[in-house]
This record gives C-alpha cells, structure tokens and sequence, in this order.
C-alpha cells in the first residue's frame, strides 16, 4: 500500500512496533482469555494489524522506515513470525528491521541464533526476564530472570554476533538491568518504552531516575522515547512532557529515538498526535538533535540504512 508523502510532514523511522495476522492463530495473547494489561483493556487491539492498518495510523506522519519488533506470539513459532516479516517486507516494504524472539537463558540459544540469522533484517532479540509484579515485590531468582547465569551467557552470545538486546523491564528493575549490562559492556543494549515510568509520584520518578542514571552510564546503552501511556490517565504532552525531557536528558539525544509502540500506543493516543506531542517536547534541542531523535539514530543503532533506500512503500 502507498502513500504520497508531502514534503512537510515530520520524517521519522520507528524504532518499535508490532504486526500481527489473527488468522494465524500465533498470538494467544489476542485470542485467548484477557491477560492483566500495561494500559487495561486492549480489546481494541484484538484484531489483524498489518501494513495496510499502520499505514491508516501513520497517515500525515513520513514513515521513512520501520523496526518489527517481536509481537509475543507462540514462543515455538517465533522463528516463522521472522520468515513471515520478511515476506511482508517484499510485498509491502515494511519492516525493515527485525527484533525477534529467543530466550536468552534457553539451551537451544545458539542454534535459534543460527536460524534467525539467516534472515537478513534480524538485528537483535527481544526476550523479557522475569520481573517482579510491583517496586515492593520480592524480585524473581533462578531461570527466566536476570540473576540467572544462563541470561548472562545468552547475553554474551548476542554480543558475539554484533546483535542488540532490546531490554523491557519496568522502571523498578533498570538498576538490576544496569548491572548485568556492565558484565557485557560490548553489548548494544536499548531500553524500550522509556524505562516504562509508570509511577508518575515524587518518589517513583525519582526510583526511574535512578535506573536511568544507571544505565546511561554505559555507552552502548541507548533509550527508546515510547510508550508513555497510563493505565488510568489520559495521553498529553504536559503530563509526559517531564519523563521525555529527563530520558532525553540522561541519555542525550544521540542515545535516543522514536518509537511509536503502535498498535499498542493506540489505545491512548493516535500515531500523528503522539509524533507531533513528542516533537513539541523536543522543541528545546537542535533541528539535527531532534534528527537524530527521530531518524537517525534508529537507523544506525538497527542498522537498517540498505532496507531504508532500497524501498519506502508503506
């Protein structure tokens, strides 16, 4: 599906969002019981999100490029999710980077490894550790979490391959991300959803703040500006003005960038209206700083530059 692009619209590439085929019966998040939600009820979301519907959503914004980040469908299947996004590639133009899914601490890590790299738009994994349910909650231990030594090495091994780690854990357990990190300080790491600021207190901005501080210590660490949706408020640019300003600047905008977190942003703010929020909060920093906020430093962090010239149908 194209789209005409006007020369005024904001140019951006998206550093994060998800497509999904209901018909494929691969995500049971979406088809099954509804599971507890980082923004509540996601009915809304419970249907096919392919290009054609980004493209809707995207409609007034110039998608230079996009990042397919992995949509958690079957854990057994995230191997044909990869090949079925490179097929939407060729016939749509989109995505043009991949973020897909292995576990870090799984036995199998190399092998899976070795499959998604046969496909060319993989640039990294997402795989979330176990995380605790709330700040005061005791934090998980043993398989699946962040103290566990098989996390560690599966980390080591994405950094073997020059591969990036997408790092989603709530802001309470940045400073345990932080720490583990610094173990493989050759290892790309971003930090998806702006560290995920979901207490918006004195307190819980100042517990975030901390996490942050932590990981923008190390250089390879970088911050996605997405997914400032609440659970119980609504999406403006005064209340996320403060969280967007302090990533921006704790991490510098050469270690950002934009991420629509589309269709799951959706639900508390349209695609333009978010982009043009974004930018009006960023209206401090230089046209080339906001540049490489928006364009850039996706493009070089994923390294999708030959994706981004060879086809820019949306």
């Amino acid at each position: 599906m194209e789209i005409d692009i006007a020369v005024n619209k904001l140019e951006v590439v998206d550093s994060h969002h998800h497509f999904w085929d209901l018909s494929l019966g691969w995500h049971d998040w979406l088809l099954g019981e509804p599971k507890p939600f980082l923004l509540g009820d996601y009915t809304a979301l419970r249907r096919n999100y392919l290009p054609e519907d980004y493209a809707i959503d995207a409609f007034g914004v110039d998608v230079l490029a996009t990042v397919h980040v992995e949509a958690e469908c079957a854990r057994s299947l995230a191997l044909e999710e990869t090949g079925w996004l490179h097929r939407l590639q060729q016939t749509h133009g989109v995505p043009n980077a991949v973020v897909a899914h292995a576990w870090l601490h799984d036995a199998q890590l190399e092998d899976r490894l070795v499959a998604h790299a046969k496909y060319p738009m993989v640039k990294g994994l997402r795989s979330k550790p176990l995380t605790a349910d709330s700040p005061t909650s005791p934090f998980p231990q043993g398989s699946g979490s962040m103290s566990d030594p098989k996390w560690l090495s599966g980390m080591r091994k994405l950094a073997a391959r020059d591969w990036s780690w997408d790092l989603r854990v709530p802001f309470w357990h940045l400073k345990e991300a932080a720490k583990l990190i610094e173990k493989v300080p050759e290892l790309r790491v971003v930090l998806n959803h702006t560290g995920l600021p979901w207490d918006r207190s004195e307190d819980g901005l100042a517990h975030w703040r901390e996490g942050m501080r932590a990981l923008a210590l190390m250089p390879k660490v970088f911050c996605k500006i997405s997914e400032l949706g609440l659970l119980n408020a609504a999406w403006t640019v005064e209340s996320n003005r403060r969280v967007v300003m302090e990533a921006v600047d704790i991490f510098g905008p050469s270690r950002c960038m934009f991420a629509s977190n589309f269709p799951v942003a959706g639900l508390r703010v349209g695609y333009l209206a978010q982009v043009l929020g974004i930018n009006e909060m960023l209206q401090c920093l230089s046209a080339s700083e906001r540049k490489d906020v928006f364009v850039n430093n996706a493009i070089s962090f994923y390294r999708i530059e030959p994706f981004y010239k060879q086809d820019r149908r949306h």
